[in-house]
């Protein structure tokens, strides 16, 4: 049987999308075939260390998909600086789970990569920000300078 074929994603959002739909799912191989195959790819977690590489980064999403798909996400305020090969997000990424008092948003950055396959990620890099930082929070539009 010949190995599957990794989806192209053909813009930084479908990368985005899959990536965000994987951790909801809380499926690791969705997640990782979001990554770039390149040697250093990095993320950090909120209040954790820098991870490089596949291997580091594959242990600690089977880490926190460990628990399974208990929790909805919610990402706010997307902005984004897109060059030719080279594209920034930050978002913020709400964890909601049934029963329990929503969480503090984390402020995350995501780094994608234009690859001969397609848009990857390069770069998740996640943490805490205190409570009220939103604009939802604030009950304001956001305006950016």
């Amino acid at each position: 049987m010949a190995p599957m074929a990794r989806k192209i994603f053909p813009t930084p959002e479908d990368a985005e999308a899959a990536f965000y739909d994987a951790f909801e799912r809380c499926d690791l191989a969705a997640m990782l075939a979001v990554w770039a195959s390149e040697d250093n790819i990095i993320c950090v977690h909120p209040q954790g260390p820098r991870l490089t590489g596949m291997e580091a980064i594959r242990a600690s999403w089977a880490e926190i998909f460990a628990g399974g798909p208990n929790f909805k996400l919610k990402v706010s305020e997307a902005r984004m600086h897109h060059g030719q090969t080279l594209a920034v997000r930050t978002v913020y990424e709400t964890m909601v789970v049934p029963g329990e008092q929503q969480s503090s948003p984390v402020l995350a950055t995501n780094v994608y990569l234009l690859t001969p396959g397609g848009w990857r990620i390069i770069m998740h890099h996640a943490s805490s920000t205190p409570p009220g930082t939103t604009s939802e929070e604030q009950g304001v539009a956001r305006i950016l300078h």
